[in-house]
């Protein structure tokens, strides 16, 4: 029985994809590459069509330029792709080792420019706000089998990010036209976790923990061009969230399995405040408040922690060909949520096919559909602890929003 399941439990993993997860979450950091049978390498790519607008709230007439009542954003989200590789090697019966890549966190938004100068500036720089964060991450794993159906698991983790920021809109009053470059910064993190399999009844149950990765990023800050020297140089600090991945399957019949995973990762602590941002910021509260509060704000932040799930059924109709269905939720990390991130997390479906030309490889691609949450957006200030700040800072609303995510993969077990 073990030999009639492989191929569905990578299909498995194949199809629950976290390409439009809450915040700047991306592939989900799935470990069960690593826990295959013998020796193994995958390689795929994931792609997403988001379709995400909104529009300013008509109770702001103050955000919008005079004479002008189009008050959509239209599509923000920008089509984008990432990648992931896995290498495990079977050294010893008691002893495995991997080499796993990604790209766990991006993002890709990009407000065109629209007359009603909302979120973009059609007057003077002529530009959307946008946000782009780009990331790559490098896990070594080394497993250890004190008996046949256990595996304690750990290593270190490399990860690179970089990533850009245009505010530019009505909407940041004297923050419009801000801009920040964030270079590339690479540091240290480590993962660790254990599993259970029984390969004969095709059960598997992996834990896995992510920590926080600190990054300290040279960057530079302007607004239209002209640096900002309001405080000493610093380096911004971004610390990239710790995460828990809870991954389960099991047999229903011969050719059917059952399986799921579940994700939390620990967003509320997530948070970007640039030393020039900062500064300005606390000259726009001092302002804002008549000097009574000169505490600023976050460039980006998140209100709550973000979970996830997905449950599905994995069945093999030949020897060579599979099928997966799964159903996924995402709760989103709050309500209001940040104008870099105008969604409430979603619902979404998936279908799956692989094909198998042998025993030990495969190709196999999948589809998915996302129903994203709707969402109102503020613009950083929500959480000031000033009397009517909350209210103020709401300045838009995204609903029926969609995407539609793809997803191809190759493997070979040797």
């Amino acid at each position: 029985m073990g030999r009639y399941y492989p191929g569905l439990t990578i299909l498995c993993s194949l199809i629950s994809s976290h390409g439009m997860a809450a915040a700047l979450d991306q592939s989900g950091q799935s470990l069960l590459p690593f826990l295959e049978s013998g020796h193994y390498f995958e390689a795929s790519i994931t792609a997403a069509d988001p379709e995400v607008s909104g529009h300013t709230l008509g109770t702001r007439p103050d955000l919008v330029n005079s004479g002008v009542k189009d008050y959509s954003t239209d599509n923000i989200s920008q089509n984008f792709q990432y990648y992931s590789a896995a290498l495990k090697l079977q050294l010893k019966p008691e002893f495995s080792f991997g080499i796993l890549y990604d790209q766990p966190f991006g993002v890709d938004l990009q407000y065109p420019l629209k007359d009603n100068g909302s979120f973009s500036d059609p007057k003077l720089s002529k530009q959307g706000t946008q946000i782009n964060v780009d990331s790559q991450h490098l896990s070594l794993v080394l497993g250890y089998q004190p008996f046949k159906n256990f595996n304690l698991y750990a290593g270190p983790a490399f990860q690179t990010i970089k990533g850009q920021v245009s505010l530019h809109g009505l909407v940041y009053a004297d923050l419009d036209g801000y801009n920040a470059v964030f270079k590339e910064d690479a540091a240290i993190g480590w993962l660790a976790g254990f599993a259970y399999q029984i390969p004969d009844f095709a059960l598997k149950a992996a834990l896995t923990y992510h920590s926080t990765i600190d990054h300290k990023i040279n960057g530079s800050e302007n607004v239209l061009g002209t640096p900002l020297l309001l405080a000493d140089e610093t380096k911004t600090k971004i610390s990239t969230p710790q995460s828990m991945n809870l991954d389960f399957q099991t047999t229903l019949t011969v050719s059917t399995l059952l399986y799921t995973n579940i994700r939390w990762v620990n967003w509320k602590d997530f948070v970007i405040r640039p030393a020039q941002f900062g500064a300005l910021s606390e000259r726009v509260t001092a302002t804002m408040s008549d000097g009574t509060y000169r505490g600023g704000f976050n460039l980006d932040d998140y209100q709550k922690d973000q979970w996830s799930a997905t449950v599905g059924v994995a069945k093999k109709w030949t020897p060579q060909w599979s099928g997966a269905f799964d159903l996924g939720w995402d709760s989103g990390t709050g309500n209001p949520a940040s104008i870099f991130n105008p969604t409430k997390g979603y619902w979404g479906v998936g279908l799956a096919l692989q094909y198998n030309p042998a025993p030990d490889y495969f190709i196999s691609g999948g589809v998915k559909y996302f129903w994203l949450g709707d969402v109102t957006t503020q613009d950083g200030t929500y959480d000031l602890p000033l009397p009517g700040v909350s209210e103020a800072s709401k300045v838009g609303e995204f609903d029926d929003n969609h995407a539609i995510g793809y997803g191809l993969k190759i493997g070979y077990h040797f």
